[in-house]
């Protein structure tokens, strides 16, 4: 429990407690007028003072406002029952019974020193009221002796609670410091998991940009070394150009995604890059990006003049490796690319006549480090990098097995206006 939450747990149950003698002596008095020893209406009006003192403490308590310090009301609590203790009779005062809680009060608020010091002068008091209050006739030193009884019991009393709220307060301190400890370890765990994550992130964007740099470097690779033993036809040379020129505006857009890794979280799809795109012209980039020859490409565009405004690198790197998987896997099958835009949404369509899938395991293949068939072994990253460029482009990719044989990569992706 909070110290300040028990402070104020602490006065409540006093002023409760308060409210409660005051009730239990009215009653007395009511069931036993005797026990005012002939003084009837003067200890009425005490319990009507006392009664009002103890409601003001109570309606101040309430609206959490103090009306007097601690201490004062301390020695306010223990004046009021010395009083009524040497009104009804001194040492066989009913009201006795309730200095031991005007102590624990004062040893509970002040300490273990207030609460013996409290003792002390409380013992004295009723000391005082016995020998003041006794009824004539009875031994001189019986009041004395009952003083002195009370005196050590109250001394014992502070003892014994203030050696109590000690050990509270111990107990709370150290709760105090085994919660700041574990916040404390807490926060270090925190930091630890978000550096690692932070960490495979940029890991993963290192893989990611080498894993998309292996097709255009290939190509380039394969284009310049035929260029340079010249045996190309000119047409074909000029063709060749012309990838080359494709490869490098993608190899720059793959720098650019690498700045992005170097410079902001780590993340392995870079920025966005917004301009319009043909579809027309987007198809045959990707197509000589993955490397399908002529014979096998069968491109589809709906309607075949269609512009769209996207992330053309992101958009041709998703496409790039749906069409390289399905070259792969489909041997000399020819490789179809549907592309249709219709109502602000881009539907494309890869469908390959390779092997397919086993039941059950679309969900599977998309996963980082995952690579089925021919291909398991390796990287796994193909399918994991698109499923996280679609993602992150607010798409969606399904993968459906295709009547008659191979696969069908069906990918939905919303677009912005024009």
């Amino acid at each position: 429990m909070d110290i300040k939450l028990f402070s104020t747990f602490e006065e409540r149950t006093a002023v409760v407690i308060r409210l409660l003698v005051v009730v239990s002596v009215t009653l007395a008095m009511v069931i036993g007028p005797e026990l005012a020893r002939g003084r009837v209406n003067t200890v009425w009006v005490l319990v009507a003072l006392t009664a009002c003192y103890a409601a003001a403490l109570a309606v101040a308590e309430w609206y959490g406002r103090d009306i007097a310090p601690s201490w004062l009301v301390t020695a306010v609590d223990a004046l009021l029952v010395l009083t009524a203790c040497g009104l009804t009779g001194g040492a066989d005062s009913i009201m006795v019974a309730v200095l031991p809680l005007v102590v624990i009060a004062s040893a509970v608020r002040g300490g273990a020193l207030v609460g013996r010091l409290a003792a002390l002068g409380v013992g004295a008091g009723f000391t005082a009221s016995a020998v003041l209050g006794a009824d004539p006739g009875r031994p001189a030193a019986e009041p004395w002796l009952a003083g002195a009884w009370w005196t050590g019991f109250l001394a014992a009393a502070a003892v014994l609670v203030g050696v109590l709220v000690q050990r509270l307060e111990r107990q709370l301190q150290e709760a105090a410091e085994s919660r700041a400890e574990h916040e404390v370890m807490l926060e270090e765990r925190d930091l630890r998991a978000r550096l690692l994550a932070a960490q495979q992130a940029r890991l993963d964007g290192v893989r990611v940009v080498l894993h998309e740099f292996r097709t255009p470097v290939a190509s380039l690779t394969a284009l310049s070394a035929d260029l340079a033993a010249g045996r190309l036809s000119e047409q074909s040379r000029s063709t060749a150009v012309a990838l080359l020129a494709e490869h490098a505006v993608h190899l720059r857009d793959m720098l650019d995604g690498l700045a992005d890794v170097a410079v902001q979280e780590g993340s392995p799809i870079g920025r966005v890059r917004e301009r319009n795109v043909g579809l027309a012209e987007l198809a045959d980039a990707v197509l000589d990006a993955a490397g399908v020859q002529p014979h096998r490409r069968q491109p589809s565009i709906t309607p075949p003049d269609a512009s769209v405004r996207c992330d053309p690198q992101r958009l041709r790197r998703v496409l790039t490796n749906l069409v390289e998987n399905a070259a792969r896997h489909s041997g000399d099958a020819p490789v179809e690319l549907d592309m249709r835009h219709t109502d602000g949404t881009l539907v494309v369509e890869v469908r390959d006549r390779g092997p397919g899938l086993p039941p059950g395991q679309e969900g599977v293949v998309t996963a980082k480090g995952v690579a089925m068939g021919e291909r398991r072994g390796t990287a796994g990253l193909g399918l994991w990098i698109v499923e996280a460029l679609v993602t992150a482009m607010h798409g969606e990719l399904t993968l459906l097995p295709r009547e008659g044989g191979g696969l069908v990569a069906q990918l939905s992706l919303p677009l912005p206006a024009g």
